[in-house]
């Protein structure tokens, strides 16, 4: 278990953003190395979502409110799920896909952990690239 103080980063993605793209991007351009999404709300106009199982991408060209997204990340990568509705209510989730592109908005409170580092490493257990926890290099040179 790590005691840190975290450190808040705010933005609003404009239409036409790809919206893992842009979260990836704004952890490159701030060098985060221990990020992770505290909210999102806003809309897409287009969605990719991974279901459970690592199979079927489901696509869907419709207006969407995004109800949640949530996720870990770095200029290294991330894993992020994402909730969404359509104009009947119906709500679909799993992971967030490129080619998930805001429609009006998507305001979002992404929080970093100084000090920590996550990567991804192969879990022999899961088979998948798993969260891994680290001092951060820079933190341990002070």
């Amino acid at each position: 278990m790590y005691l840190i103080i975290m450190k808040i980063h705010a933005l609003r993605l404009l239409p036409g953003s790809d919206l893992k793209q842009s979260l990836l991007a704004l952890a490159k351009e701030q060098e985060l190395k221990a990020a992770f999404i505290l909210t999102c709300l806003g809309s897409l106009e287009e969605a990719a979502i991974r279901m459970a199982g690592g199979g079927e991408v489901k696509q869907f060209s419709d207006k969407l409110e995004i109800l949640s997204l949530s996720g870990t990340f770095s200029g290294r990568g991330g894993h992020f799920h994402i909730t969404v509705s359509d104009k009947n209510g119906r709500v679909i989730g799993g992971h967030l896909m490129d080619g998930c592109i805001v429609y009006t908005t998507a305001e979002l409170v992404v929080g970093e952990a100084p000090g920590l580092e996550f990567r991804r490493a192969e879990d022999i257990e899961t088979g998948y690239k798993e969260l891994k926890i680290t001092p951060s290099s820079d933190h341990a040179k002070k």
